[in-house]
């Protein structure tokens, strides 16, 4: 599947009141990115830094729900997901390029 189609895809079921564009994809974003962040968390106190298959598939599932809500925040803003991914792209490969993977900054 590729980020357009799923960009479509996923828009069909976002069910959230319009007023609240932009800000509820941001919110959810943000928890989502702390359930994977948790789980990770506790595989490493928990399982002595050992990714079984069943926490693996924990993580992937709501790796699936971070992809969710950053597509319809990229939606409601207007931008296609398929940018996001390529300008992204062209960021990291251009600091590669230029040996500026390591540091801190936005404008490297």
């Amino acid at each position: 599947m590729d980020f357009h189609h799923y960009q479509m895809l996923s828009r069909k079921t976002a069910v959230y009141p319009k007023e609240e564009k932009i800000i509820y994809p941001t919110l959810g974003l943000a928890g989502e990115a702390g359930e994977v962040c948790e789980k990770v968390k506790k595989v490493l106190r928990d399982e002595g830094r050992r990714f079984s298959n069943r926490k693996t598939q924990e993580i992937e599932k709501e790796l699936g729900d971070v992809l969710w809500y950053i597509a319809n925040l990229a939606s409601d803003l207007g931008i296609p997901l398929e940018r996001v991914a390529q300008q992204n792209l062209d960021k990291l490969f251009s600091r590669k390029d230029r040996g500026k993977l390591h540091g801190s900054g936005d404008n490297r």
